[in-house]
């Protein structure tokens, strides 16, 4: 009996001093963040990471190439953003083949107006909220050289290009202002994560893609001004994640259902990427399993 009895004190001794020591080192502490379950997502690509240092914390396909729908439009956001001495009241009117384009090809609109008068700054919220492909013409035709519009275009989309160059991207390609593209208009969740991060450098981007919705103002061809219908941004992330802070959306009958994401938790920003989901719903909820799995990560 005694001695059954002194083996059971000598085990629950030495349990209680492992249990102490483990405290004493931290490693029960510890476990949690090394016991967080990778999330499985519907999406067919996917990727995040640390915005503070580009280290990597999910992977899915990341460095496939797809096509990307309206994320496209980050790019367009950029390369306007980083046009030198940018004056973004500056004015554009509204052409009539911004309106036929968007209607020839069934697109996402921002409803501009032919014939009024546009700031840029206007044009940018109507690229990024309601994902217009109408403001990104406009854009594209302000900020490409060339005698044609033609020419100004195919000069913006080579300027989007140079930029993915520029940011060492050897998986991206446009061949549209908008996303809407021809064939080869491709990038990767990694990719597109990149190109997102470095837009939001600018504090005029990270402004914008915050923004739930945006009335403009603008001025019509006899000069008064025009209440516009307020823009609300399809990144439905900004209302129902806790401190999301864009980034866009994007969807097409080859891209399926996708959405570049962003969001900030006690001073850390966790970004990535989702590509080919399945809804729009999908990939809400397929970006919110990664921004809190990208946060648990980084404890």
């Amino acid at each position: 009996m005694y001695g059954t009895q002194g083996a059971r004190l000598r085990r629950a001794a030495a349990v209680t001093l492992t249990a102490g020591a483990m405290l004493a080192t931290g490693a029960v502490a510890a476990a949690p963040a090394q016991a967080v379950t990778t999330p499985s997502i519907a999406a067919k690509g996917g990727y995040v990471m640390n915005d503070a240092n580009g280290a990597s914390l999910y992977t899915k396909y990341a460095d496939t190439r797809r096509s990307t729908g309206s994320t496209t439009k980050i790019m367009t956001a950029k390369v306007v953003l980083s046009q030198p001495n940018l004056n973004l009241d500056a004015k554009v009117t509204i052409q009539k083949a911004y309106s036929d384009y968007v209607v020839s090809k069934n697109a996402s609109q921002a409803h501009l107006i032919v014939g009024d008068k546009v700031t840029v700054r206007q044009l940018l919220y109507g690229l990024m909220l309601p994902s217009g492909c109408d403001a990104a013409y406009a854009l594209a035709d302000k900020f490409g050289s060339g005698t044609t519009r033609a020419a100004r275009v195919q000069s913006f989309i080579g300027k989007m290009n140079t930029t993915a160059r520029s940011l060492g991207l050897r998986n991206t390609h446009f061949d549209s202002f908008d996303g809407i593209g021809n064939g080869s208009n491709y990038s990767t969740p990694r990719d597109l994560t990149k190109i997102a991060s470095s837009a939001m450098k600018n504090s005029t981007f990270r402004t914008i893609v915050k923004t739930k919705k945006y009335t403009a103002k603008t001025i019509t061809k006899t000069g008064s001004t025009r209440t516009m219908g307020a823009w609300t941004n399809t990144n439905t992330l900004l209302s129902s994640y806790s401190g999301a802070i864009g980034v866009k959306t994007g969807s097409g009958p080859e891209a399926k259902y996708c959405l570049v994401f962003a969001a900030t938790r006690n001073g850390k920003t966790v970004i990535g990427t989702v590509l080919a989901s399945t809804s729009t719903t999908q990939r809400a909820t397929d970006a919110t399993k990664l921004l809190n799995y990208g946060f648990a990560r980084l404890g």
